[in-house]
This record gives C-alpha cells, sequence and structure tokens, in this order.
C-alpha cells in the first residue's frame, strides 16, 4: 500500500485516544521537554504514576544494577527482589500476602478472582462483587463491568456478569445491593476518574463494619491512592480502616509497570494455578518497586507530601476565589479543581500552550482539572505551577 510523503504524528498507532501533537524526549523532575526544545511543568506525571518525578536517579540505578543481574527467571521460580519487595509491602501494610504483576487493572483482576474463589469456597459459591457509580478499575473487560463509568457497561458486549453497583457514599444502596451471592464491596477511597471524589469518612468506616459483619470482603483499589499519593503510605490510613484486600500500581512502580494485590493471611486462597502471569513478580520491575517504596514510605517523605499537599490545596482555593470557581477539593497530592462551566479540555490546552514554558494538566470530566505532580515536587516547582495554572484560566475564562 502507497505511503502518504507526508507522515502524520501518530499515524501508525491504533487510534485510542486524542493527543496533542507534542513529541516528548526527556523528562527530568517535575519537567518534560518536547523535541522542539520546549520545557513543560508535569503535574499529570503519567496519571499519577512518577511518585518521584521523571527519570529519578534512584530508579535509573536500580534497573542498571538488576538488568545487569537477572531479568526475568519465570515466576515459577523465586527471584531475590521479588521477595524483597514483598516482604517490605507486608511490613509497611496490614497485609499479609503479596501477588506481584504489571498493572492496576490485572491487579484488580486478581483481586476479583480472590474474592470469588474465598467466595466458592466459604460462603457457598458467593461471587458477585459490589461495585460503585463512577468507579473505575481498568480497562480488561471484567474491569470494565466492574467500574461505573457511564457507557462502560454495554460497549464489548456481551460483557462479563457478577457486578452490581451502589451509590458512593450511601451505605443504604450497598445495603441493599447485598445478597448472598455478594463475595465482595470494591471501592476506591478517591474515586480519580470520576473527578477525585473523596470518600466520606463515617461512609468508610460504616462500610468497613458492615462487611465485618456479613462476612463480605472490602477490597480497597488503592492504585492510584497508594503508595503516598494521599499523605500516608495508603489512603485506607486516613479512613482508620483495614481493608481485607488491597491492590497497587501507578506509583508503586515510579513509572515501569508494576502492580500489587495484597490480602490478609485469612484469604489467602489461590491454589498452585489459580493465579499468574509471564511478567508476574519479575525482579527488574521488583527492584524498582523496593527502591520506590522505600524512598517513598519513610515518614520524613510523607511528611514532605503532606506539606505540599497543604501548599497545593490554599494555592488551588485562592485560584477558586480570584476567578470565581466553584472550589478544589482532594487528598493529598490527588487534587482537582472544580471549574464554573465545560472549559477544563480549553484550559488544558491553554497551559500547554504556554510560552515561554507549558504547563501540563488533566481533565478526567468536562468541568474538572486534576492535579497529580511528583510526590518530591518542591515548593517552588508547586508556586510555579500555580501561577502557570493561573494564566491558562485568564486566557480561557477571562
Amino acid at each position: 500500500m502507497e505511503r502518504h510523503a507526508v507522515i502524520e504524528i501518530g499515524q501508525d498507532l491504533i487510534t485510542i485516544t486524542h493527543r496533542p501533537d507534542t513529541v516528548f524526549v526527556s523528562g527530568q523532575g517535575a519537567w518534560l521537554t518536547d523535541e522542539g526544545g520546549k520545557r513543560h511543568l508535569d503535574l499529570v506525571q503519567g496519571w499519577a504514576v512518577n511518585s518521584l518525578g521523571h527519570s529519578p536517579a534512584l530508579i535509573t540505578q536500580a534497573l542498571l544494577a538488576q538488568s545487569q543481574r537477572l531479568l526475568n527467571p519465570s515466576p515459577a521460580y523465586y527471584n531475590r527482589p521479588l521477595l524483597d519487595l514483598a516482604r517490605r509491602l507486608v511490613e509497611v501494610s496490614c497485609f499479609d500476602r503479596v501477588f506481584l504483576a504489571s498493572s492496576g487493572a490485572e491487579a484488580n483482576e486478581g483481586a476479583v478472582k480472590l474474592a470469588r474463589r474465598w467466595g466458592s469456597r466459604m460462603r457457598g459459591g458467593a461471587h458477585e462483587i459490589i461495585g460503585f457509580e463512577q468507579a473505575f478499575h481498568g480497562r480488561t473487560l471484567a474491569m470494565m463491568s466492574a467500574s461505573g463509568k457511564p457507557g462502560w457497561g454495554d460497549l464489548y458486549p456481551p460483557m462479563p456478569g457478577g457486578f452490581v453497583k451502589a451509590r458512593f457514599n450511601d451505605l443504604a444502596s450497598v445495603e441493599h445491593a447485598m445478597t448472598p451471592r455478594t463475595a465482595a464491596v470494591m471501592i476506591e477511597l478517591v474515586q480519580g476518574e470520576a473527578g477525585v471524589v473523596v470518600a466520606d469518612r463515617g461512609f468508610v468506616r460504616e462500610l468497613r463494619a458492615l462487611t465485618a459483619e456479613r462476612g463480605v470482603l472490602l477490597i480497597a483499589d488503592e492504585v492510584q491512592t497508594g503508595i503516598g499519593r494521599c499523605g500516608h503510605a495508603f489512603a485506607y490510613e486516613h479512613f482508620g480502616i483495614e481493608p481485607d484486600v488491597m491492590t497497587l500500581a501507578k506509583g508503586m512502580g515510579g513509572g515501569v509497570p508494576l502492580a500489587a494485590l495484597l490480602c490478609k493471611e485469612a484469604f489467602n486462597c489461590f491454589l498452585p494455578g489459580d493465579q499468574g502471569g509471564t511478567f508476574c513478580g519479575n525482579p527488574l520491575m521488583a527492584a524498582v518497586g523496593l527502591a520506590v517504596v522505600n524512598e517513598v514510605c519513610r515518614e520524613e517523605f510523607l511528611a514532605g507530601v503532606r506539606e505540599r499537599a497543604a501548599q497545593l490545596s490554599a494555592g488551588l482555593q485562592a485560584i477558586a476565589r480570584d476567578h470565581g470557581l466553584v472550589g478544589e477539593r482532594g487528598l493529598g497530592l490527588l487534587r482537582a479543581l472544580v471549574l464554573p462551566s465545560d472549559n477544563a479540555n480549553e484550559v488544558v490546552a491553554a497551559a500547554q500552550a504556554l510560552a515561554p514554558v507549558g504547563l501540563l494538566l488533566n481533565a478526567p470530566r468536562p468541568h474538572l482539572i486534576r492535579l497529580m505532580p511528583a510526590l518530591n515536587i518542591s515548593a517552588a516547582e508547586l508556586n510555579e505551577g500555580l501561577a502557570l495554572l493561573r494564566r491558562a484560566l485568564r486566557q480561557v475564562l477571562g
């Protein structure tokens, strides 16, 4: 087939999203640089993936050292980074067992499989998972069914069944959805894709009590909130509860594909062959995860996250007052600015186009700007980002 003389950016890729024409070639800390040499202050960081910013020396060193030792001996054998990362996750959490995977969707699939395996043994074949409207758990078929994103339940029919939806922060709706078929309730403590909607503390505590009373598992999807994002090692600490099962990804790898499924000992019910994956627990990614967890889960580091979170929240509140916006919300360094109209995508575009430096933002909803900076962003960089955001808002909103 004859090729066009002019090659358009991305024409060889399967279309999955709308991307700006910018091609990034390097990154350092809070900054990305494109092919034209323009620098952008990145407050997206791969959707809360780059917990330590772009290209941190800690990750480079971990990758180099491990790549010279062992890449992947197969999940059929133990390797030292796998064992060390699992031990570290157990030490910093309330859980006893760990399964390493490569993506948040894969970890969440594993959580559902674990809940169903447990339900088949302990609850007479219970298999249904109660989720929440507007929730997001990943893009596999089962996780699209588990999610509460409007329209996803009909996108690729027939969709997997066994997923029931309740209303977020509404305990009565959860009780109404529970039946003898219920194996687990799966919740994001902060609904990121829904626009950084934080669960009510009272609701979470009552939900924990309800699931314990009914003998139903509580699964915390901490793919986006775990490993320091909310100012604690895990978001569940903010709510004063302990889930039965938890999933991690994104920030745990600091930029590399790494995820985890964690559970209490009582729910460690997989038999050999029930769960696995070619790259699950490979030493290259596990070595990076261990380095990231060791750095982020230090109390001194987490205290810094809380300081920057307070600074970002105050800055966004000031912007909201000055520009007549609705307000801001969030937990830790996962925050959203609520606009009075559906101009979020225009603000995102205007921010990236700023000169001499651009600003990278995310719009999960037409009226919401989401901010997910590196956990180690400096106070000066955060102030610069807030100033750039003001400039973009002035251009779009006046």
